[in-house]
């Protein structure tokens, strides 16, 4: 289950809340609205794994001890699947060495419970600000890729919005340029191992019918690649 809230008026920052106490989410949800972000929130780590796979945030607060997902092991999934959303934990275990696992997962931040309210607004600041400056841009041909916003820049200077899925595989293609990718090389590190034999095939041809058929280059074959060899 995820609850929505935001600001009118004016674009609002994304941001993500995976905390499995409920009151507690709630007031978070509110508080963050409150100064002009809208908000989810997840009640457990599922729900917050595919939220933050199949969504575009700014920020995420989650909490370490989260029912079936825990907390730690949602930010390394998140990271494996090339999510780059900077990350704050929040929890109440503050020892240096829960802190170094929450770093070494990926999270950016960790914050212990109970905690200043100023506080946990200044470092959520603090995180977005950090992102802004380190914004990622990828050389696509001609065009740009800004896998943070999850947008294209073409040539002709229109910008194509990717979904989430067409957003971390080509990221994954255009990382690495020019090298060739196996089909199951990112069927299993972009799709996490489904299945579904023909998904990359499928993901290449939304990103071909969005962004022209000279982007993504098949290795016949073998896989595929961005840029010329």
């Amino acid at each position: 289950m995820a609850e929505t809230s935001g600001s009118a008026g004016r674009p609002a920052r994304r941001l993500l809340i995976v905390e499995d106490d409920r009151e507690l989410g709630q007031m978070l949800v509110g508080l963050f609205a409150e100064h002009g972000y809208t908000v989810d929130l997840a009640l457990d780590g599922q729900r917050g794994l595919h939220l933050g796979l199949t969504r575009g945030y700014d920020a995420m607060v989650i909490d370490r001890g989260l029912p079936v997902v825990d907390g730690i092991d949602l930010i390394r999934r998140l990271r494996a699947r090339a999510v780059t959303t900077p990350m704050l934990v929040l929890t109440a275990f503050g020892d240096v060495t829960d802190r170094v696992t929450g770093l070494d997962a990926g999270a950016e931040d960790y914050l212990v419970k109970p905690f200043s309210i100023d506080e946990l607004l200044a470092r959520v600041r603090a995180l977005l600000r950090r992102n802004l400056d380190q914004a990622v841009l990828l050389r696509l041909g001609a065009g740009w890729f800004e896998p943070d916003s999850q947008v294209v820049r073409l040539p002709n200077g229109e910008h194509v919005t990717l979904s989430g899925q067409e957003c971390r595989l080509l990221r994954a293609l255009a990382s690495r340029p020019r090298q060739v990718h196996t089909r199951a090389a990112l069927r299993n590190g972009v799709f996490e191992g489904s299945r579904a034999e023909s998904i990359v095939d499928t993901y290449v041809y939304y990103l071909r019918n969005k962004l022209g058929p000279g982007v993504v280059h098949t290795v016949r074959g073998v896989g595929y690649r961005v840029g010329e060899l």
